[in-house]
């Protein structure tokens, strides 16, 4: 069976929105400061960004590039579970639409990271989307070893945990 391009991003998005959620689910209310190391990004703002990265689908769709320095990034406090988790599906669908929106010849195309108007990185649109979904793996892991070290459920991400021994 052929699937486009789009399709298996699109799989792969609603896949990782699933296991993103189990995790977002636990964050625990009231340790936004929290982190495990003086160097460490707080909890709060870990959460954020894993409840957020699946909005980058979007950006990577439908812009040719983001400024950082642009103030071009939503940075509104998600408190609670519930809003991580809201903003988390809300991304999902975007990307989902963006994607069904789009083709193999555009996501073939460059997108940029600039930072004050310099770029400081360039690849096709597929690669920046592969990347997007390993970066989101690696800090949705990062989140999982804060809660174990703040003795909160690890969840099934892509098999049992410690706490969890289902196959989610």
């Amino acid at each position: 069976m052929d699937m486009k391009m789009t399709d298996l991003f699109i799989s792969q998005l609603e896949d990782e929105g699933k296991r993103t959620r189990r995790t977002l689910e636990r964050v625990p209310a009231g340790k936004d400061d929290w982190k495990p190391h003086a160097k460490s990004m707080p909890l709060g703002r870990l959460a954020m960004l894993v409840a957020q990265m699946p909005s980058w689908v979007t950006l990577v769709v439908d812009r040719d590039e983001l400024d950082l320095a642009g103030g071009n990034v939503d940075t509104k406090p998600l408190r609670t579970s519930q809003e991580l988790i809201g903003a988390m599906e809300d991304g999902v669908q975007k990307g989902r639409a963006s994607l069904a929106a789009t083709n193999e010849a555009h996501l073939m195309k460059p997108w940029r990271l600039v930072m004050g108007g310099k770029t400081v990185m360039e690849s096709p649109r597929h690669v920046v989307l592969r990347d997007t979904f390993s970066h989101l793996a690696h800090h949705r892991a990062q989140l999982g070893v804060y809660l174990r070290l703040n003795d909160i459920v690890v969840p099934s991400v892509y098999g049992p945990s410690a706490d969890d021994q289902s196959f989610a």
